[in-house]
């Protein structure tokens, strides 16, 4: 085929895997009171939700770095038709086509991304994951990602196969984190109503900066084969009112994914 300058597109919300799910990722989990049971002192059928979180290990993913191996985290959810609990399961983004699992950049010699969301980068997502823990195998030490359970959204870190680009092996030695981490609406939940913030980790798994300013909430993203450059669309909350509005402006990021410490706007 021939190559073209497009720029790969994938909607992130758009990825969610059935309509219950929806539903049941909108709730999130409780943070403190909602504004009704503070306004009237009366429980709601929301409130009857413990603000305790159980959670559960699921699976353990391979990165890259032989040294480190990350686990994703679940909140415990419960069954009220049976009483019996379960939890969410891992699911990748593959790609950046979303219509065929066709990808035109990989087409090309020289490229080769094992199907990887994007070259060196694994994208994993799953309903109610809350933490990501972080084993480094020579040391022997295991800590969270986040010292609260928050929402993750997309979990980025470095692939397990060896992907090349534009004829040049692509190693990643970091983590990125697209994550709803803050009551910011004030509702007393942390669910997809909040604003979505994007954060960027080192390899050892410590918190280095916010990707996008975190007056904003990401939207979604594209991909740059020719520059590495990931653009990340994000709503900023004029009114600052902690949620998105559908007259709030868009604006655009660049990440440079060879060093994701170097971003700009560029819309």
């Amino acid at each position: 085929m021939k190559y073209t300058q497009t720029i790969l597109t994938c909607t992130f919300l758009l990825l969610i895997t059935s309509c219950s799910k929806d539903k049941l990722e909108d709730k999130g989990f409780q943070v403190g009171p909602t504004s009704e049971n503070a306004e009237n002192k009366q429980p709601s059928e929301i409130n009857i939700d413990s603000l305790k979180i159980n959670t559960r290990p699921s699976s353990v993913l391979l990165t890259g770095n032989p040294n480190i191996r990350l686990t994703t985290i679940y909140k415990v959810n419960i069954n009220k038709r049976n009483n019996t609990t379960f939890i969410g399961s891992n699911s990748f983004y593959y790609l950046y086509d979303e219509y065929d699992g066709y990808n035109e950049f990989e087409d090309i010699e020289g490229n080769n991304w094992n199907n990887n969301l994007m070259p060196g980068l694994e994208a994993v997502y799953g309903y109610n994951m809350v933490n990501i823990s972080h084993y480094n195998v020579q040391e022997n030490k295991q800590k969270n990602l986040f010292e609260k359970p928050v929402l993750v959204k997309t979990l980025y870190y470095p692939s397990f196969s060896k992907d090349t680009l534009n004829n040049n092996p692509v190693s990643r030695n970091y983590i990125m984190v697209s994550v709803y981490n803050e009551d910011t609406n004030k509702d007393g939940f942390i669910n997809l109503k909040d604003l979505r913030r994007f954060f960027l980790f080192n390899i050892n798994g410590i918190k280095q900066m916010a990707l996008i300013p975190e007056n904003y909430s990401v939207i979604k993203s594209e991909y740059d084969p020719d520059n590495d450059f990931m653009y990340v669309f994000a709503k900023l909350d004029a009114n600052n009112n902690g949620q998105q509005e559908e007259d709030e402006p868009i604006h655009i990021y660049w990440i440079d994914l060879k060093d994701p410490s170097k971003t700009g706007r560029q819309y």
